[in-house]
């Protein structure tokens, strides 16, 4: 940590090397910095998704089909992100199926290896994912890169979610420490608002629609706002991994969404 001021690029570089594989170095950390890393996850989203929806692309392009074409997108994506997101899921199924106390569930969670409710969790939410963006490459290749696009940033919009200042940390240490209760909800809020407004706009460009991808957002938010709520309750607060499974389960319930129709 050095004596400067933080500025706007220290929490952009946070976000990145912290939700993100790009090589980005991050000199000054601090929870104001690590707040704001947090409020500009769906920037490292949009980024994430169009590299994502790059490989996509051309796996239509070299013909296929659209659900290899979809295992690859979500695939590239596991990779750009270390697994951090699909880990935390798992995690956090790991620990809310124990049915432990709140001590219980948290160790079980900080513990290396992954348990039958992590499995589930995992295979489940990934079909979905995998389903819902091939259902919507049989509208085309723009809906496609569009539907990855909405979720994913909806994903990262909802990390967010849970660093509004409500929300304690159910540790005193780790990556949930330090950011929990540092986002103000005008933030969430502002962040909720332009997304929903972005993805109107993509929505209407393709044949997604601009309600079906409005409503995407707001399905995807709310999702991870009941995740939120309930994990809350049985662990006392947010984790790392809680973060994770938000992302997660947010960008799911908005490629349901834009799979309908």
């Amino acid at each position: 940590m050095t004596a400067r001021e933080a500025g706007p690029g220290d929490a952009l570089r946070l976000a990145f090397g912290t939700l993100s594989v790009l090589p980005v170095r991050f000199p000054h950390v601090d929870r104001q910095v690590a707040g704001r890393a947090m409020a500009a996850a769906p920037l490292v989203g949009a980024v994430l998704a169009g590299l994502a929806a790059g490989v996509q692309a051309l796996a239509l392009w070299a013909g296929t089909g659209a659900l290899l074409a979809a295992v690859l997108a979500l695939g590239s994506l596991a990779l750009l992100t270390r697994g951090l997101h699909l880990d935390g899921l798992a995690d956090v199924a790991d620990g809310l199926g124990s049915g432990k106390p709140a001590p219980d569930a948290l160790r079980i969670m900080k513990a290396s290896d992954i348990g039958p409710f992590g499995v589930l969790a995992l295979v489940f939410t990934l079909l979905v994912q995998a389903a819902a963006l091939t259902r919507a490459a049989g509208h085309g290749q723009a809906e496609a890169a569009a539907a990855l696009a909405i979720a994913v940033v909806t994903g990262r919009a909802a990390i967010g979610i849970g660093c509004l200042r409500a929300v304690p940390s159910a540790r005193p240490d780790g990556l949930g420490a330090m950011v929990a209760g540092t986002l103000p909800p005008a933030a969430a809020a502002g962040t909720a608002v332009l997304l929903t407004g972005a993805a109107a706009g993509l929505g209407a460009a393709t044949d997604l629609g601009a309600l079906r991808a409005a409503l995407a957002v707001a399905v995807g938010l709310l999702a991870a706002t009941a995740l939120l709520r309930h994990t809350v309750r049985r662990f006392g607060g947010i984790t790392g991994d809680v973060l994770g499974a938000l992302a997660e389960t947010a960008a799911a319930a908005a490629l349901v969404v834009l799979s309908t129709g």
